[in-house]
């Protein structure tokens, strides 16, 4: 039954995972009802920097890790597994959930200089981009054409 258990959560973990290529923007439903304004211009300047994950990835690993560790050892050693595999896996899934980001400024053709926060770190200075906002919020940031 312990083995049951084990695969079906692995499998559950695999199948959430999706199948939408990596770096593609993800659209509510909603959103597709919302005008999308472009500007455009070149970086100035562009440094690393990390999203910290909202808590999903910590809470999943969590949970995860917990019911592996549960599986594992006898009386009160069955207790410490199951908490330090908890612990563990909260943390695991809390640097897992980060994702590699670049805080771009750049020079809009408008005049501008604004600073946007990019997932990926696909840019350099020098290259035109168009940033994308709805409800002048940023959307995404991707080449310009």
């Amino acid at each position: 039954m312990k083995k049951f258990t084990l695969a079906l959560i692995s499998s559950i973990v695999l199948l959430g995972s999706g199948c939408v290529p990596a770096g593609t923007p993800t659209i509510d439903a909603a959103g597709a009802k919302y005008e999308l304004v472009a500007q455009t211009g070149v970086i100035t300047d562009a440094r690393a920097v990390a999203i910290k994950d909202e808590g999903n990835g910590s809470f999943l690993g969590a949970i995860v890790g917990a019911v592996v560790g549960s599986t594992m050892g006898r009386g009160n050693g069955a207790v410490l597994m199951t908490l330090g595999s908890g612990l563990l896996g909260s943390y695991v899934g809390n640097e897992v959930g980060k994702s590699n980001a670049q805080e771009l400024s750049v020079n809009l053709d408008e005049g501008q200089s604004v600073v946007v926060i990019s997932k990926g770190t696909q840019y350099q200075i020098g290259q035109r981009v168009k940033i994308v906002k709805r409800d002048g919020r940023v959307f995404n940031v991707e080449l310009a054409r």
